[in-house]
């Protein structure tokens, strides 16, 4: 019994070292890429400037890539993400749902604000994070097309306005880029960017 308590100790303490080093790691990442750029930082400056070594990194993220996705995961804590997901599509009010949706786009990129000088750098220069983010959108994309079909059984969509076009509508109002632009860019407050998001999104999909 001892040996079995011995046991579960040392994995506890080697997951607590684990996160520990994993947490170091992106913290030196997101300082690095901010400095330097995604595309010209190295896993051996990242190794050097988190105190670890080049197959640790790879061990915990596989490539540079996954460094960089593990910033963008970390930045918005899923179970948060998961309960304002949940909230809107439980929402009864179509008006009140888009104000969620507003609100869960403004909680995002308030936290990815850290990163969107990388993420912009990368998407440029950088093909591996093209494809990152073209699977991000898509998922966006996709999440939201459920949305939007429970907006067209509630019969409550503007008229002439087609499922396609809502979703196109839906996700391009809620991407980043607008955010950056009016947030970072423009000097809007969080606040005045959700609310301008919600009144834009209410106007835009649905019926008077």
């Amino acid at each position: 019994m001892r040996k079995l308590k011995k046991r579960v100790y040392n994995s506890e303490t080697r997951d607590a070292q684990a996160a520990q080093t994993r947490s170091c790691i992106l913290t030196a990442a997101k300082k690095l890429f901010q400095r330097q750029g995604f595309d010209r930082a190295t896993i051996g400056e990242l190794a050097k400037a988190a105190e670890v070594s080049m197959p640790t990194i790879y061990a915990l993220f596989k490539s540079k890539r996954g460094v960089l996705q593990s910033l963008i995961d970390d930045a918005f804590p899923q179970n948060q993400f998961a309960a304002l997901v949940d909230g809107s599509m439980h929402e009864k009010s179509p008006k009140k749902r888009l104000m969620l949706t507003a609100k869960l786009a403004r909680q995002i990129y308030d936290a990815e604000r850290g990163l969107m000088d990388i993420l912009r750098g990368a998407s440029v220069v950088a093909p591996e994070f093209k494809d990152l983010e073209q699977e991000r959108e898509k998922r966006r994309y996709d999440r939201q097309g459920e949305y939007v079909k429970l907006l067209m059984n509630d019969k409550c969509l503007a008229k002439g306005l087609t499922l396609p076009k809502a979703r196109d509508i839906l996700w391009t109002l809620t991407g980043r880029d607008l955010y950056r632009m009016f947030v970072i860019e423009r000097k809007w407050t969080s606040d005045e960017y959700e609310e301008w998001l919600s009144q834009l999104l209410i106007q835009s999909l649905l019926e008077d």
